[in-house]
């Protein structure tokens, strides 16, 4: 007895150093040594030390594998040899790599037949049906599950006759047959839990919860898995966690709860890479696809699903690869590139119907339809979805029913049926009250309002979109982070237009002031957010020391170090510099996705996100009590062809209809053409005399008669504050012309990116004590920069004063946070392509956008004198992503910046005045006026007075 355990102990130690040697040659010096292993009981132990070992190390179970394969080989019997091939199957299963497995369980098998063992056949059926079902040949893994289900009957096997019932479930979920696979996966449960089977306990919770999970049972789903993560905690089953961690993942996905699944997401997917499980690492990436289709991360979405489709391929998974190729087919639809993306879907389609899947192809007709519908092929559409929700109602798929009734109800709407739209979202609501789908809820409920609007039923309208926002904000209020809260709303703001259309048309003081609420909630509400908290969503590298925060630094680094490259060839003007250019940007490009791609993993505990609150609103009686008893704010917002003005004062608040919006941006695109001509240079701009400037004055003045002349009795008052909408963004609004008067000339004019940000700004008392700041980086394409700087620190008192290469963000950083006044002098560039990185040129580096969230800067004015500094993309939600967000972040108050590419010898003289006439009367806004009115005396055309414009507090 004692001879035998000693035996046993020796192949255990034996089997610990084979699992250490990965090469043939290791392998066999190692047997040479230890003859004693070329036995076939040695091979038959390391095929089940490879079945224990997948679950914990996939690189040291495939060692062990190798090794059996070498003995077996070495000793030359087929039950030996069909041992390894099985042994090296399953390794390799586990792997990815599933037609090999396929194909030496189907050898082992052979073998075990020739042999007559029928008690070994049948564990290498049962084994071969996972591969089989990855490979989507749903058919042979039955035929097989049928088979060793007549074995293991046979023989009482009560064991693998349990753990047969989990991998017939697995065939089931491939087919989308929820019901059936769950209750194989509890009777498997059932019949393990006495058995003591640690394998197949985990096994089964994990496929219990994944389908309780289809069937929108998410509770019982969610305590299921956590209850599978603990079990394979104890049982110390590192894969089996990251099974469980990639599955409450997804959970909190179809749940609404986007960043919290993005965030374990991508530790899922990272941990999976650690331990070689290539399958949950490329699910993650599917699923991450998934969600930023949902928030409307088109790019994101594209560029993860086509990742996973190509990890699937390897992996010879169809069904995943389909589902990859279906999301990538979705993103690029809507990039607009139709004719490839119903030609992936028709791809998809046809991979899904070789593994003889129902619902998947029902599901791609259901998104072509959803292409067709926006090419306004109404009754194609329709008839896809009316297929597609057949295939859905027998199936029992709740969630997919609910989709294609709103795409119904959409094109019924679109082809003038309004009463069978109704009936189709009446049905929607119906079906959603069964299930935890509030992104479906909030569509039903919009669509059931737009069907009140059609029937002129206002006040049903109105409380169906009521409901709609509401769900809208639930949702919303999950995201931690602000690019996903930009991106999510992106396409889901026409419900506040409604609102506010509504309420308008009512006319009551409450719906007025409710109008205005909704405006509110429609713009800029994560820069608000984002004041309110005083957080910085960005972590700062010095204080928080890991591998990702490593490897973003080193992409800053990197990235300065191209701009600084790209912006040497671009002041040279031969052929090559160009070529070199257009060759560092694309490098460049690249290497700010990937930064992107990083920051985007960041945990919100490490973005410093996770005190996260949600910021009240600012109410209509806040913004009017941070206004001054002589200040008018004029807040614009579009709703379907209109613009709309609410004029605020201390006294009186009022909605009016002013502009249409197609005829406004035809205007302004006039007037942008019109200044874009001085771009190119100064002999061209000193040919535009007279009439080059009644031609820009007649577009001004036909933007005042759109935007101002309606307003005309509201506008009592000196100081005039205004908060564009969309591309009025773009306006310079105090350069409006009546006629015989610029707006400047009757109001001190200034602007806000919404009325909450506005008295948010002016909710900042803080006022640094310590000395100003000005930093100027002067080059020959700008050599009045020097002498701008140097009047402005005579100018301010107590200021300290950097040029060149002094002028760095350290000193920024250094001394920002306590300096009143910042004046920067630079070359500022605007990224119309990836806003993130518009920035402005220092003494050694570039400050971006995303660099600027990690500054702390509360000044009462930052003036950034260089080219398009207040140029900003108007993103979802009204949202500006530029530097005017950047530095509002950062604490500053007030900012002074430019809208156009500004001159540089005018910019330094309207400087020098602004700064001279603050000095004598600490008025911003007055400041402004002045200077600008100086200017204009000498210089009368609006592109050199008119591109600087104060946004915040200019007040005290």
């Amino acid at each position: 007895m004692r001879k035998s355990a000693g035996r046993s102990a020796s192949v255990d130690g034996a089997i610990a150093q084979l699992a250490e040697i990965s090469d043939a040659a290791g392998r066999k010096q190692f047997l040479g040594r230890h003859r004693w292993l070329l036995q076939a009981h040695v091979v038959e132990t390391l095929d089940e030390a490879v079945r224990e070992r997948v679950r914990v190390n996939l690189d040291q179970a495939l060692c062990l594998a190798e090794a059996a394969l070498q003995i077996a080989r070495k000793i030359g019997r087929g039950a030996a040899l069909a041992h390894g091939l099985r042994a090296k199957a399953n390794a390799l299963h586990f792997l990815g790599q599933n037609k090999a497995a396929a194909d030496l369980h189907e050898q082992a098998l052979a073998l075990f037949e020739a042999e007559r063992d029928t008690k070994e056949m049948g564990r290498t059926l049962s084994g071969s049906i996972l591969p089989l079902i990855h490979l989507g040949e749903y058919d042979r893994a039955l035929a097989a599950a049928r088979r060793a289900q007549e074995i293991f009957a046979r023989s009482r096997d009560r064991l693998r006759l349990a753990r047969l019932q989990i991998n017939v479930g697995n065939i089931f979920v491939r087919q989308d047959r929820f019901s059936d696979a769950l209750a194989c996966y509890e009777r498997a449960h059932k019949q393990l839990v006495p058995l003591n089977d640690t394998e197949g306990i985990a096994s089964s919770l994990h496929n219990i919860a994944v389908c309780l999970i289809s069937l929108n049972d998410f509770r019982r789903a969610l305590a299921t898995h956590e209850r599978a993560r603990t079990f394979c905690q104890k049982h110390n089953m590192p894969l089996a966690v990251v099974q469980a961690d990639y599955n409450i993942a997804y959970l909190h996905y179809m749940r609404g709860a986007y960043s919290l699944a993005i965030d374990i997401l991508g530790a899922t997917r990272n941990r999976a890479e650690e331990v070689g499980d290539a399958y949950h690492a490329a699910l993650c990436g599917l699923d991450l696809a998934d969600i930023y289709l949902e928030l409307n991360l088109i790019e994101e979405a594209a560029s993860t699903a086509e990742e996973a489709f190509r990890r699937f391929h390897r992996l010879e998974m169809r069904y995943e690869a389909a589902k990859s190729l279906t999301s990538l087919a979705v993103a690029i639809g809507r990039q607009g590139k139709t004719g490839r993306a119903l030609e992936s879907l028709l791809r998809a389609k046809a991979m899904f119907e070789q593994g003889a899947n129902s619902v998947w192809p029902a599901l791609i007709d259901l998104y072509r339809a959803d292409i067709l519908f926006k090419e306004k092929e109404h009754q194609r559409a329709h008839d896809l979805c009316l297929k597609a929700l057949e295939s859905f109602e027998t199936s029992h798929l709740p969630n997919r029913v609910i989709l294609c009734r709103l795409m119904l109800a959409r094109s019924y709407l679109a082809m003038g049926n309004s009463r069978s739209a109704g009936g189709e979202c009446l049905s929607a609501l119906r079906e959603v009250a069964t299930v935890d789908a509030p992104l479906l809820a909030h569509q039903a409920q919009f669509l059931m309002g737009k069907v009140h609007e059609a029937n002129r039923s206002y006040d049903a309208a109105y409380q169906a979109y009521q409901r709609s926002r509401e769900l809208l904000e639930a949702l919303r209020s999950n995201l931690h982070r602000e690019e996903l809260k930009i991106a999510f709303v992106q396409d889901r703001l026409e419900v506040y237009e409604r609102l506010v259309d509504i309420c308008v048309n009512r006319r009551s003081g409450d719906s007025t002031e409710e109008a205005f609420h909704c405006i509110e909630e429609a713009k800029s509400r994560s820069l608000r957010d984002l004041i309110s908290r005083h957080g910085q969503p960005l972590p700062d590298h010095e204080s928080e020391q890991n591998e990702l925060l490593r490897r973003i630094q080193d992409l800053r680094e990197t990235l300065n170090w191209y701009y600084h490259r790209i912006e040497l060839e671009r002041l040279n003007s031969d052929r090559r510099s160009l070529d070199r250019c257009r060759d560092l940007e694309a490098l460049a490009q690249a290497r700010e996705t990937e930064l992107l791609k990083l920051l985007r993993e960041i945990p919100d505990s490490d973005a410093r996100v996770a005190e996260f609150y949600r910021p009240r609103s600012v109410t209509l009686v806040e913004v009017r009590a941070a206004l001054a008893a002589d200040a008018i704010l004029v807040e614009f917002f579009r709703v379907r062809s209109r613009f709309l003005a609410a004029v605020i004062t201390r006294n009186w608040f009022e909605i009016v209809p002013v502009a249409s919006v197609r005829r406004v941006n035809e205007l302004l695109g006039l007037l942008r053409f019109q200044l874009s001509k001085f771009r190119l240079g100064a002999r061209c701009g000193s040919l535009l005399g007279g009439p080059f400037l009644r031609v820009v004055q007649t577009h001004l003045r036909e933007l005042h008669e759109e935007l101002l002349a309606p307003l005309r009795r509201l506008l009592r008052g000196r100081r005039l504050i205004i908060v564009p909408h969309d591309a009025l963004h773009y306006l310079p609004f105090h350069a409006l012309y009546d006629g015989r008067r610029y707006l400047i000339d009757s109001y001190e004019v200034s602007y806000a990116p919404s009325a909450s940000v506005l008295a948010l700004c002016y909710w900042r008392s803080r006022k640094p004590a310590g000395r100003s700041l000005i930093l100027g980086v002067p080059d020959p394409r700008a050599p009045n920069i020097l002498e701008e700087v140097q009047a402005i620190s005579a100018i301010l008192p107590d200021s300290e004063l950097y040029v060149g290469e002094n002028a760095t963000e350290e000193r920024l950083r250094e001394k920002g946070p306590s300096s009143p006044f910042i004046h920067i002098a630079t070359h500022a560039y605007f990224r119309q392509d990836n806003p993130l990185f518009s920035g402005i040129r220092l003494g050694t580096s570039y400050l971006t956008l995303l660099d600027l969230y990690r500054l702390s800067l509360p000044a009462e004015l930052v003036t950034l004198s260089g080219c398009a500094t207040g140029m900003s993309v108007v993103a979802g939600g009204d949202e500006l992503l530029g530097l005017v967000r950047g530095f509002l972040s950062a604490g500053s108050q007030c900012l002074l910046l430019t809208l156009w590419d500004v001159h540089d010898a005018t910019t330094t003289r309207f400087m020098k005045s602004f700064y001279s006439r603050l000095r004598q009367c600490h008025d911003k806004a007055l400041a402004l006026r002045s200077a600008m009115l100086e200017l204009r005396q000498e210089y009368p055309h609006p592109y050199f007075w008119a591109p600087f414009l104060l946004v915040g507090k200019v007040s005290a």
